[in-house]
């Protein structure tokens, strides 16, 4: 195993992959690196003097400002480097893109939809329109498991705080959520519980919904129940009649959308499980699939990267958009734009917003951006989709459900248990973390320097794929982890 990595040829710094020992002498690229003090795993060292206010260069950008003199051999982190990046930018569209060659297909085992969708599982979803009925609605979750039998292969509720005394943008988002993931497919019935005089109540939300099959989605209203979980274990039992009748089958995986998400990264996660997800990325497009990346606030300081990637001017102005108004969004709320990475981050190795997020656009591979998703708004276009969503894990992830991902591939240097409405699969970026808690992790990428190829461990995590979009559970959903969050930008009555 190398011990550390120059990421690019004009680095000036290069990345502990396991810790190492002040005094230690390290040949780097012919020569001699004699480190000042102890470096962390994941953390970075200096190659050369780097002298104050000048850049500090990693995956052959900067990341940062150097707030002193940085001696050569020196640990780099939040003590001595500081962000470069200013607030609102002007953008050129600097074109360049690359076109994939296009590869074998490949199938999986899903279930088509009479209106032509597919899904991946075959779930009976309880969906609150508010979050008044939530304990009502997971308490017939669990009297409705004697129904998981034949394909039905689970019901969930999804239990969340809103659906009333929202106003604006808040109340929009959470009508499109809800309206999102009642429409997804990996649901074969869906029961919408409505409590009544909600703002959000059933008939307002059918706006939302739009056409829908009668058999596939039913409704009740709390209030006027007699006794609301009797009535809806009735509706459960007639649904799982009609989602028993659904069988896996053979179905090209350019049908898939996968959605991919970090938390928890660590000075890894751009080295190894990022570059992996982004190789399976391009994979998957190549055979004609989709794929999502979200996340916005980890996207600035590589932003140009994305942008000089759209194929067109058109979606380069939607991906300025998509950034300015993030950045607007958190100077509306008198916030600092580049409060970012988080204490976990941190203490993994990441120093800048920079660093996170040239780590973080890894995940997006080369492939051309070929839409820019609002947040709620479903993917329509083949290929690399970007999605506004701020970078909090749940509301994240479950944007990226709402659009209509039927896997997130979830990168992570220090782990989470968590899960979103569809499966959530935990990609380790170091194999200690995979050694440690393989009750959360399904993929370990720490074997990327270790001696495995990226080549090989994207086709590894493509046949991963594949095996969860025919049946194969996650680690999350063995534990029974199915999570939801709406975005709140506003004002609560």
């Amino acid at each position: 195993m190398k011990e550390f990595i120059k990421i690019h040829q004009n680095d000036n710094v290069a990345v502990a992959l396991t810790p190492l020992s002040a005094n230690r002498t390290l040949d780097v690229d012919g020569t001699e690196v004699t480190l000042r003090e102890d470096i962390p795993q994941g953390h970075k060292f200096a190659l050369t003097d780097i002298p104050a206010d000048a850049q500090v260069i990693k995956y052959g950008c900067p990341i940062g400002i150097a707030k002193e003199n940085i001696s050569c051999g020196s640990w780099i982190h939040t003590h001595n480097i500081r962000t470069g990046l200013g607030d609102l930018l002007t953008y050129t569209y600097d074109r360049s893109v690359t076109e994939l060659t296009p590869t074998a297909p490949r199938t999986f085992r899903g279930y088509r939809r009479p209106n032509g969708k597919v899904g991946i599982r075959n779930e009976i979803w309880i969906i609150p329109t508010v979050g008044c009925v939530n304990n009502v609605a997971t308490a017939i979750e669990r009297k409705a498991q004697k129904y998981v039998q034949g394909s039905v292969e689970g019901i969930f509720a999804f239990p969340h705080p809103y659906g009333c005394s929202q106003m604006g943008d808040d109340q929009e988002n959470t009508r499109k959520i809800l309206s999102d993931l009642i429409n997804h497919p990996n649901a074969g019935g869906v029961l919408v519980l409505g409590l009544g005089c909600e703002n959000s109540n059933i008939d307002v939300l059918k706006n939302y919904i739009g056409d829908y099959d009668p058999k596939r989605v039913r409704f009740l209203v709390a209030q006027e129940s007699e006794d609301e979980i009797v009535d809806a274990l009735n509706i459960l039992e007639d649904l799982s009649a009609y989602v028993g009748s659904f069988e896996r089958e053979d179905i090209d995986c350019s049908e898939l959308v996968i959605g991919m998400k970090c938390g928890g990264s660590d000075g890894l996660s751009g080295i190894t499980a990022n570059p992996v997800v982004g190789a399976f990325s391009d994979l998957l497009i190549s055979k004609g699939g989709s794929t999502v990346l979200t996340e916005v606030p980890e996207m600035f300081g590589a932003e140009t990267q994305l942008m000089n990637r759209c194929e067109d001017e058109v979606l380069f102005e939607k991906t300025v958009d998509l950034i300015n108004n993030f950045k607007q969004y958190f100077q509306s709320h008198n916030q600092t734009i580049y409060e970012n990475p988080s204490p976990g981050n941190k203490k993994g190795g990441i120093s800048t917003l920079e660093d996170k997020s040239l780590g973080c656009t890894q995940k997006s591979g080369s492939a051309p951006v070929m839409d820019v998703l609002s947040y709620a708004e479903q993917v329509k276009t083949k290929g690399l989709n970007l999605l506004s969503a701020p970078g909090n894990d749940l509301v994240a992830s479950t944007a990226l459900a709402a659009s209509g991902a039927h896997i997130v591939l979830f990168t992570t240097g220090r782990g989470t248990p968590f899960a979103c409405p569809v499966p959530t699969m935990k990609i380790s970026t170091n194999s200690s973390l995979n050694n440690r808690k393989q009750n959360w992790i399904d993929f370990n990428c720490g074997t990327l320097v270790e001696g495995d190829t990226l080549p090989d461990l994207a086709e590894k995590l493509f046949d991963e794929v594949i095996a969860v979009a025919s049946g194969k559970e996650v680690k999350s959903e063995i534990a029974g982890f199915h999570d939801m969050a709406i975005f709140k930008q506003g004002v609560t009555l």
